[in-house]
């Protein structure tokens, strides 16, 4: 009986102990949350006389990987240990995304995408969570990552402006081309099968698409080419 009792206070302690980890990790979660939102307000207006054209996602992505290592070194000044400041910033991020109105499915997609890159191939952290952590308040630490991939033709708001159009064009024009192949077939070559008219269909979309695609390739390539050719004569 003496024994039942002592498991149940032990039982008791234990859980509060638990309860107590839980609300001391949900403030901290709220204090980052709350610095992040504060840099992220600063360093924001500080870029943007800098006039920088990024693909939409690329620039997202980069200033929530920096908000992480801002989240993590803020972590860190709350007395939390380095590790567990660290998966704290993911799930301080996590609410800092849903704040800013993604669901919560959306969220955890996207901190599981944040997660992979957060670290190099080698396994070092990755440039905006690294700059994100040795950031101080006032600083122009978001210009200097983004000033990093500046004449990164890959990430340039020009080259996603051109793949996003060969891209509706490819669709649209597909689809289209498609649709008058079936309706000519169908209107004055009467007798063919559902398949063969579908097949014939698709054919003529790739016969569109295939050298669409094509065009955009070799459009990429001779601007990579130009930036490497004016990079070397700099």
């Amino acid at each position: 009986m003496n024994e039942t009792i002592k498991d149940a206070e032990k039982s008791k302690v234990e859980q509060s102990k638990a309860d107590v980890t839980v609300s001391a990790d949900a403030s901290t979660v709220d204090q980052c949350v709350a610095h992040a939102r504060e840099i992220q307000t600063n360093q924001l207006e500080r870029i943007k006389a800098k006039g920088y054209d990024f693909a939409p996602e690329f620039e997202s992505m980069t200033i929530q990987l920096y908000l992480l290592g801002v989240m993590w070194r803020h972590a860190e000044t709350l007395d939390s240990k380095s590790e567990h400041a660290y998966e704290l910033a993911f799930s301080a991020l996590k609410v800092f995304l849903v704040q800013e109105g993604l669901t919560l499915s959306k969220a955890t997609k996207r901190i599981e995408f944040l997660r992979k890159m957060s670290k190099m191939e080698d396994g070092r952290t990755a440039l905006p969570v690294a700059v994100g952590y040795e950031s101080e308040p006032g600083d122009d630490s978001l210009a200097e990552v983004l000033d990093h991939y500046v004449e990164d033709m890959q990430v340039s708001g020009d080259f996603w402006r051109v793949y996003n159009r060969f891209r509706k064009i490819m669709l649209y024009g597909g689809l289209s081309i498609s649709f008058v192949v079936i309706w000519f077939i169908t209107l004055f070559m009467p007798g063919n099968s559902a398949i063969t008219i579908l097949a014939a269909g698709l054919i003529a979309a790739a016969l569109f698409v295939i050298p669409v695609f094509l065009i955009g390739i070799l459009m990429y390539r001779s601007k990579i080419k130009k930036v490497q050719q004016s990079k070397q004569s700099t």
